[in-house]
């Protein structure tokens, strides 16, 4: 019987590969603070269950037969009544095309596959707290110059939907898409982290942002932020 303790992170598995499901629900399960509550075999089982579960976090495979994980993303993190559910993506490929597509779709982040454990679990934990999951930095850099391969229409309708934020706003804005936390970004701007907060929840609501990872794409889409180098 499924744990319905609202104190564990709720999992979906979403993969092809019994065997690599199988490695992920012991692990998840061998976790106190998480459960996996269910698994599927290919984005259309992945949709119709996180409908039925409402997980907390989608652990996806970009690569699926029939309806793959970029469709499946796209339809969980469009569905308003999916709202809470984090989308992180798998892959077992380097940062590409598909990775890019994924955080437009919603994703709140990517993993590979060879991730270490520890790794796994706490990107699971974090995409559970709403953060953004674009770390280490370097991958960050490539994401970003992923995203300002755009052409510049697209920078442009990116650009004038920042029109409707505060001039705080677009510096917290900032902030975030460099990776920063809330704390961190508190710490440069001389404010509390709940103000931060409120800014970036502010910010999340006036661009129709789901989570942290979105404002990301924004912000490098409309030109606010550049990827260095």
């Amino acid at each position: 019987m499924t744990d319905q303790s609202p104190s564990h992170i709720r999992v979906l598995l979403a993969d092809d590969q019994a065997l690599l499901r199988s490695a992920f629900r012991v692990l998840v399960d061998s976790e106190p603070d998480m459960r996996v509550v269910a698994e599927a075999a290919d984005g259309a089982e992945a949709v119709r269950l996180a409908r039925a579960e409402r997980p907390d976090v989608v652990l996806m495979d970009i690569r699926m037969p029939g309806t793959d994980g970029l469709t499946a993303t796209r339809e969980i993190c469009s569905d308003p009544q999916l709202a809470g559910v984090h989308v992180v993506m798998l892959t077992t490929f380097e940062i590409d095309d598909y990775v890019v597509r994924s955080l437009r779709a919603g994703a709140c982040g990517f993993l590979g596959k060879g991730a270490e454990p520890d790794e796994l679990l706490a990107a699971i934990r974090i995409a559970a707290g709403g953060e953004a999951l674009l770390s280490p930095a370097a991958t960050k850099g490539l994401i970003a110059s992923f995203l300002a391969q755009g052409d510049r229409a697209v920078e442009q309708e990116a650009g004038a939907r920042l029109t409707v934020l505060t001039g705080r706003e677009r510096e917290v804005l900032a902030q975030v898409a460099a990776g920063l936390s809330n704390d961190e970004i508190g710490l440069r701007l001389s404010v509390s982290p709940l103000t931060v907060k409120t800014h970036v929840n502010r910010a999340m609501a006036k661009l129709g942002a789901r989570d942290r990872a979105q404002l990301v794409v924004i912000a490098y889409e409309s030109g606010l932020v550049r990827p260095r180098g």
